[in-house]
């Protein structure tokens, strides 16, 4: 029982530090990990330590799953080189500055140990990247390349981080032997993964399910990744590869029913695992301070801050180099936008670690040289970027005014046009049986409803100032008539003509039409909102 009520302790406390966040207008993640540090020193709560294993193949699978499930393929194509340069690149040039900087201030240190410090420290981590981009408005496709890189340096950043403990161990460190283990075990985790993203879309497409449907989305990224981390291959990769393919063939794949469901556990999961992982990260402080006996606070405090500069400091002239040396190409330089400095220094500060690194740090071998040092900075540089980057990126997207606008009403142009030409297709397809001699009648009796919802989509599309004031009408006036049928239906149910099963499947239906309605014609909540803010 004891386990049972930590967890939803651990859960309580997630929901109030969320809440909290909200109330400040901070990312939720960095609130989680300064309540984690909070709680970690209240008298007689239990030390809640955390299982470095328990943290990569519990944690890390669905929420990379799910990163890579919502992907841009196309995007993610057109930005690979980017994508690479960070996730490769920067992460090997991140862990050679971190380790000279840790090998300078600790002499005792060997170069083996500094290097597994550098790599431990040098991947931006996808969970904290998505807790704080999806409270910005940056452009698609810089949330892209971020996205990207969050999804593939966990896997160059293992590699090398194997390496450099293998190296402690046999007093060698052979980087071309590095290079050629990365290739191979990143297109060995990516064949599995593959293999079990098709799998899982054939055997979904027979199950007709939507709750084996869902769970079967759920199982496959632990499947993915520890079948790849048994044949020793890249389990983060194998699970990247699998969330891509679902969300790729999720449209021909999966039932409406069944995306609509997966979506809302999916958001569910997502949110408790999130929440864990950064209230976990905090809680570890205690922990992690009690093991630092010998040194000085001011001498550990130093040597944190100045590996907590390398790394971000590393990450900027990395960027920047990488980014002017492209330009010499005449294809890149074209592409950029006509502020390349301001995107580049919103790529270089949203660089947040996460449980990625503090996992890799505890899982270093009790007996690993400086082990209880490594851990601490570890730990330092995480809350450093996540606190020093976290709470002041939005404030620099804004500043150097990288945002994208908010759409009129919240309504996306490319999302209306979309909607016009489906609304067009469905009317020309009506139109096409008036001739039916079987569905002439019934096409006729359709064809009205669908000529005014192509006509108002069209009148939408253009986004002028008569059509917002036709769509707020229009949405009133449909959500009143809904909120009637929903009072109507309830008193129906309350004078016992109507059971509670039918109850629920009638409220549902109204339920999703409110929101389509809200999805199609603007949600006057948000606009009233952002008007009183």
């Amino acid at each position: 029982m004891a386990i049972v009520e930590a967890v939803l302790l651990l859960i309580a406390a997630c929901i109030g530090f969320a809440l909290l966040a909200r109330r400040l207008r901070l990312p939720y993640a960095v609130i989680l990990v300064l309540g984690g540090m909070a709680l970690a020193f209240v008298p007689g709560l239990p030390e809640v330590p955390l299982d470095p294993e328990l943290a990569l193949a519990f944690f890390l699978p669905p929420l990379l799953q799910a990163s890579a499930f919502r992907t841009d393929w196309r995007g993610f194509r057109r930005s690979l080189r980017p994508i690479l340069l960070l996730a490769v690149g920067s992460v090997a040039f991140t862990a050679a500055c971190v380790a000279a900087v840790a090998k300078l201030l600790v002499p005792e240190l060997p170069w083996a140990a500094a290097v597994a410090l550098g790599a431990i420290v040098a991947p931006p981590d996808a969970v904290a990247a998505a807790a704080v981009l999806q409270r910005v408005r940056l452009p698609r496709g810089v949330v892209t390349v971020l996205e990207g890189e969050s999804l593939v340096n966990d896997a160059s950043a293992l590699v090398l981080y194997r390496f450099a403990v293998a190296a402690v161990a046999a007093g060698a460190l052979s980087p071309w032997e590095g290079v050629l283990s990365f290739f191979l075990l990143a297109a060995g985790g990516a064949a599995v993964g593959f293999a079990a993203g098709w799998a899982t879309v054939w055997v979904a497409a027979r199950l007709d399910d939507t709750i084996l449907e869902t769970a079967l989305s759920f199982l496959v990224c632990y499947a993915s990744y520890l079948a790849a981390e048994a044949l020793h291959l890249s389990g983060v990769i194998a699970v990247v590869s699998t969330g891509l393919v679902l969300g790729q063939t999720q449209y021909r794949s999966m039932r409406p029913e069944t995306r609509l469901a997966a979506r809302i556990v999916w958001e569910f999961l997502e949110f408790i695992l999130n929440s864990l992982v950064f209230i976990l990260i905090g809680l570890q402080l205690n922990a992690i301070l009690d093991r630092l006996a010998g040194r000085s606070a001011w001498e550990i405090a130093g040597i944190a801050a100045a590996v907590s500069a390398a790394l971000i400091a590393s990450r900027f002239a990395w960027v920047f180099s990488t980014a002017w040396l492209s330009r010499l190409s005449p294809a890149v330089r074209r592409g950029q936008s006509s502020r390349p400095w301001a995107v580049l220094t919103v790529v270089c500060w949203a660089g947040m670690r996460g449980v990625v690194s503090l996992a890799a740090a505890l899982a270093l071998p009790i007996d690993f040289p400086q082990r209880d040092l490594i851990v601490f900075l570890a730990f330092t540089a995480i809350l450093a970027t996540l606190v020093a980057q976290g709470t002041t990126l939005e404030w620099l997207i804004k500043r150097l005014r990288v945002e994208e606008p908010e759409h009129e009403a919240g309504l996306d142009p490319m999302e209306s046009e979309g909607r016009r030409l489906a609304a067009q297709a469905a009317l020309d397809l009506i139109e096409e049986r008036l001739q039916d001699p079987l569905e002439g009648a019934i096409a006729a009796d359709l064809a009205p409803e669908f000529r005014d919802r192509a006509g108002h989509l069209h009148r939408a599309a253009r986004d002028t100032g008569a059509a917002a004031a036709e769509r707020a009408a229009r949405r009133a006036l449909r959500l009143a008539a809904l909120d009637a049928g929903r009072a109507r239906l309830l008193r129906h149910h309350a004078d016992g003509h109507l059971h509670d099963e039918a109850l629920a499947k009638l409220s549902r239906e109204i339920d999703l039409e409110e929101l389509r309605v809200r999805q199609v014609l603007g949600d006057g909540r948000v606009s009233a909102k952002r008007r009183a803010a």
